[in-house]
């Protein structure tokens, strides 16, 4: 089984293209991308490590005030 070339993969481009057209393929990336963005970003504030991370603050605010 041989891999795909790079005609097979334009005639595949084509297709979608002239199934969707080129201003929902716009849009679908958009929307794709924002997504993508606000999924990293739930990921990325996670309440578990924000908590930690003020303990922390905390915790090297104490130890500076004590010396």
């Amino acid at each position: 089984m041989a891999g795909i070339s790079i005609w097979q993969l334009l005639i595949v481009l084509i297709i979608i293209l002239l199934l969707f057209g080129s201003k929902n393929l716009k849009n679908l990336g958009s929307d794709l991308g924002s997504a993508l963005k606000g999924f990293k970003k739930a990921v990325n504030d996670d309440p578990v490590v924000e908590e930690k991370q003020k303990d922390e603050a905390t915790q090297s605010k104490i130890t500076q005030e004590k010396v």
